[in-house]
């Protein structure tokens, strides 16, 4: 592991961390093949569209939707974009609607199930919540994906707190998500460590709220990633193990 800035960080109150790419590696997964469960669970639930419709109008509500969420960093939830597509296609429908929901438990399924452990993840984790505070950071559209997967995958008891942007309503980097984790595990920014994979909204983000940083490698983001990025993460590791076996420098343990 290397450090950036070319000192030890001093001993910290709390380690957040991301999770998809950072904690959990995404494997054998197909949106195709979801899309389509989405289709036909919608049907079931009585909102009967034609297929090639639904795709094309679900299309263009996503990249609406996809746009703000980069760009304004304002998170929305997949349930406004499928009620917008229903509407367009003659439905009535609310994205509070709970056939929706359902409809969205069916979509994601796969999802969860792809969901897997990377290696030293638990030990890390486990470790970490030993010694101080952890919370979860996490962008993602559906926030019982992030939920239910963290149980499923027998990882939740570690978590003090776990912050997920569908339902702060803002996405990583944008300071306010950062701030609610802070808040709920009650620490300062320079008394916390963000460990992430993404340079712009992890690293980027907890830099720019004041925290330490570590970069980890993913199936995601590499170091030409965060080169190019331009970002300087105060500690970089090629996996989670190095990461385990460096946490006395990185949180003063």
């Amino acid at each position: 592991m290397t450090s950036k800035r070319g000192t030890s960080l001093q001993k910290v109150k709390a380690v957040f961390t991301d999770y998809i790419g950072t904690i959990t590696n995404a494997r054998r997964y197909t949106m195709e093949v979801s899309i389509e469960r989405l289709h036909n669970a919608l049907s079931e639930a009585g909102f009967q569209t034609e297929k090639s419709k639904f795709l094309e109008a679900y299309g263009k509500a996503h990249e609406k939707y996809r746009l703000v969420r980069f760009e304004e960093l304002r998170e929305v939830t997949n349930a406004v974009w499928v009620s917008e597509t229903l509407c367009e296609l003659g439905h009535k429908v609310d994205a509070r609607n709970g056939s929706l929901t359902s409809a969205l438990d069916v979509f994601f399924r796969d999802y969860v199930k792809s969901l897997e452990l990377r290696p030293y993840a638990e030990t890390l984790l486990k470790k970490i919540s030993e010694k101080c505070a952890l919370g979860l950071i996490s962008n993602f559209t559906y926030a019982p994906v992030i939920h239910y997967s963290i149980i499923r995958l027998g990882i939740g008891q570690y978590f003090d707190a776990v912050i997920v942007s569908h339902e702060c309503g803002w996405r990583k980097p944008h300071l306010k998500i950062f701030s609610d984790a802070l808040k709920q595990l009650d620490v300062k920014a320079t008394e916390a460590v963000f460990i992430g994979d993404n340079p712009e909204e992890d690293i980027r983000g907890a830099l720019d709220v004041g925290m330490k940083t570590v970069f980890v490698h993913s199936q995601f983001f590499g170091s030409k990633d965060l080169k190019k990025s331009g970002v300087k993460a105060d500690f970089v590791g090629k996996d989670l193990e190095e990461i385990y076996q460096c946490l006395p420098k990185i949180i003063g343990i």
